[in-house]
């Protein structure tokens, strides 16, 4: 897939018009995407040049609306980032199509130059939500608002708490938890 056509999912799940003039966290994305397309330049002077820019941007971004999303993670189109701030992915995390995040958020590791998660595919963080270590977090599973996960996380599945437990429903519509296994 493209870098354009992520960038076009990006933009569908904002369901407005104009989202670059009313979501700040809509810049923090385009930089993303901008900074991919400068990274598949070919090396010369031209590289060089929107690589600078892309740094001063970068940093001026970050500080500025408090999102850190370095053009070195992998994070497939239609990225959402409800209410920015606070949020900060590591450069070597890689991400599904369709995710949500919400202020606060942090993926990354547990250690310095330790391994981060993988995560699948509509995955929808709440706020201050903070999955650290080399876990794998499926697809379409939701962390709660200040769930702390620091292991797996099934396909499907809901984790809450600190540290996360998984909250599942049942065929009958009763609500089972399920605590991790080692």
């Amino acid at each position: 897939m493209s870098l354009s056509q992520e960038w076009e999912e990006d933009l569908a799940r904002y369901d407005m018009k104009r989202p670059f003039l009313k979501e700040q966290s809509v810049w923090a994305i385009w930089l993303y995407r901008y900074g991919k397309q400068v990274d598949a330049r070919p090396t010369g002077l031209m590289k060089k040049i929107h690589t600078t820019v892309y740094w001063l941007l970068f940093r001026f971004i970050e500080t500025w609306v408090g999102i850190s999303l370095p053009k070195s993670a992998h994070i497939g189109g239609g990225l959402r980032i409800w209410h920015f701030g606070g949020i900060f992915i590591n450069p070597d995390v890689v991400m599904g199509k369709n995710c949500t995040l919400r202020q606060g958020v942090t993926i990354g590791n547990r250690v310095e130059g330790g391994p981060v998660p993988t995560i699948g595919d509509n995955v929808d963080f709440g706020a201050y939500a903070q999955v650290l270590g080399g876990i794998r977090v499926g697809n379409n599973c939701k962390i709660g608002a200040m769930t702390l996960v620091i292991r797996d996380v099934p396909d499907g599945a809901t984790a809450v708490g600190v540290p996360a437990r998984i909250i599942q429903a049942s065929d009958a519509g009763n609500i089972i938890e399920a605590s991790f296994r080692s």
